[in-house]
């Protein structure tokens, strides 16, 4: 793989009025650390795949673990760390609980990063 390089400015000049704007514009640091964690949680193919189950129907664990291949377990990990991140929600059926994405914005993020990932 061939490194490319970053190609910078011949002069350093700061110009004041651009930063002004991007300043104002900036979120806050604890905004911009929540956002990267969220998009961390994305970067876990089984994560991914549990979604893309949660797009179809709203499914318990053992069910997850039948479409994914995948044991109760690892199942229940991934579940954990997404129910965290406000990315699904459980709902308690008897002795069951069902799976569901938390709301469609989930499904909005992943159909654009598809979409940026296939141009």
């Amino acid at each position: 793989m061939k490194r490319q390089e970053v190609e910078c400015c011949e002069n350093f000049q700061i110009h004041e009025e651009l930063l002004k704007i991007v300043n104002e514009k900036l979120p806050p640091e604890e905004e911009l650390y929540d956002l990267a964690e969220l998009f961390k949680v994305f970067g876990d193919s089984t994560r991914i795949r549990i979604l893309f189950v949660l797009f179809e129907a709203e499914v318990c664990v053992c069910d997850l673990a039948q479409a994914l291949n995948m044991t109760q377990s690892a199942i229940s990990h991934q579940l954990k760390i997404l129910k965290q991140s406000k990315l699904v929600a459980g709902r308690r059926e008897g002795k069951s609980v069902f799976y569901s994405l938390a709301d469609e914005h989930v499904r909005t993020i992943i159909a654009q990063g598809r979409e940026h990932v296939v141009e």
